[in-house]
């Protein structure tokens, strides 16, 4: 199974980015977890970007606060799925919202919401799921789960005030 590359542009975005790594391994995904910043080390950025696919990364999630340039440089620098995590670090995130997902046309990155590791690392889980249909059952099981979870807690709130 090809592996998930997590990059945040800062240590500080650990904790959000964890969220991410944590998902990943329920899932039973390989990750790899780096350090990049599209401003202060641009070529090692592009370096990693260029030769992932090579060396077995499927998908690329990149989390970054503020300007937010790091999925777009990795985007820019391979063909890869970039997902894009917008870290909340100031204007409540939105600064960071719109820096990734406001892309050039031919450049694309999947963004989720502000702070949105888990669900990246869902996407990245259902990208993957493409080629492995083990994945893929993980996922559906895992659908199953919530649906019957929302349905006995709507069990519960009806059978208390619908009376």
């Amino acid at each position: 199974m090809k592996r998930v590359a997590v990059i945040m542009g800062s240590d500080s975005d650990l904790p959000v980015v964890k969220k991410a790594m944590d998902t990943l391994a329920e899932y039973g995904v390989p990750f790899e977890v780096h350090v990049f910043s599209a401003h202060r080390c641009p070529v090692e950025t592009a370096q990693f970007a260029r030769s992932a696919g090579e060396n077995g990364v499927g998908v690329i999630i990149a989390a970054a606060g503020k300007a937010a340039h790091l999925a777009g440089a990795i985007a820019a620098n391979t063909t890869l799925p970039v997902i894009g995590i917008p870290i909340k670090s100031s204007l409540d995130g939105m600064d960071a919202l719109l820096s990734t997902v406001q892309m050039p046309s031919g450049i694309p990155v999947a963004t989720v919401a502000i702070d949105g590791a888990a669900n990246a690392a869902l996407l990245a889980v259902e990208i993957l799921a493409l080629g492995e249909p083990e994945l893929a059952d993980k996922l559906a099981r895992s659908r199953r789960e919530g649906l019957e979870k929302v349905l006995a807690k709507n069990a519960a709130i009806e059978a208390e005030y619908n009376k």
